[in-house]
């Protein structure tokens, strides 16, 4: 299909380019020194832990710390990745070629977006790598792990998808980097900003946030409203990805 031709073809100018290894060597670094040093504090903490009716175990006190924190540096560097799907074709005078291809916008659009996922979704197993090293000398919770994976997923395909449509709206990569960010960054703190709300208001700023639902899913508290939460915001953004193009289309 034309949609997985476009989607190998994003996925192989990724890693044609330096960008791609460079993102994955410095999010490997810095969140497997986040996880060692996490191991390290639950070392330390373990015999007391053990006296403890209850008592968390290295799931919570290793693993979603670990994944929290590649929320937050992600939210960061997915930005990077995404600024140049449509925006460098804008730069490099090339939609003409795009819009006379006998392909519809849809297909240019969740070609793209699958080639960008196709990457996050690479970046996402070697992270999990990570906590999985630690059934060779313990146990995990299948249950939380798993909740928080598909969270991460989820989040990922979020990003993806709000870092495509700002790559429609621009002609400059770094300034749909910027704004990509700062959408991002927006729909993340929503909650922050719902809690000084009250009532109604509250609640809806509780809903629109990404925060709040990746929280839930990191405690293991599997709802699929959640999901349904990620889906929706996944699907909207690329609807209007899609109507972007066609209204660009039709202007030329």
């Amino acid at each position: 299909m034309i949609i997985f031709s476009i989607a190998a073809r994003e996925l192989r100018s990724l890693f044609l380019s330096p960008l791609a290894w460079t993102i994955l060597a410095v999010v490997q670094f810095i969140l497997a020194y986040l996880f060692l040093a996490q191991i390290d504090v639950f070392l330390q903490v373990q015999p007391r832990l053990a006296a403890l009716e209850g008592a968390p175990g290295m799931t919570e006190l290793v693993v979603v710390p670990l994944f929290g924190s590649a929320a937050i540096l992600l939210l960061l560097v997915v930005p990077l990745v995404t600024m140049r799907l449509v925006s460098e074709e804008r730069k490099a005078q090339t939609m003409s070629l795009l819009f006379s291809a006998p392909i519809s916008m849809t297909e240019i659009i969740i070609g793209k977006y699958l080639g960008i996922m196709g990457f996050l979704l690479i970046t996402l197993a070697l992270i999990a790598l990570m906590p999985l090293t630690l059934l060779l000398g313990g146990a995990l919770d299948g249950g939380m792990l798993f909740s928080g994976l598909l969270g991460l997923a989820l989040l990922l395909g979020s990003f993806a998808a709000v870092g495509l449509f700002m790559s429609t709206l621009s002609a400059q990569p770094a300034v749909a980097a910027i704004s990509t960010f700062g959408v991002l960054l927006l729909l993340w703190i929503l909650d922050w900003v719902g809690n000084n709300s009250s009532g109604e208001i509250k609640g809806i700023f509780g809903y629109l946030s990404m925060l709040r639902h990746y929280e839930l899913l990191l405690k293991g508290m599997f709802d699929s409203s959640d999901v349904i939460y990620y889906l929706l915001l996944i699907m909207v953004f690329l609807v209007l990805s899609v109507h972007r193009l066609d209204a660009d289309r039709i202007q030329r």
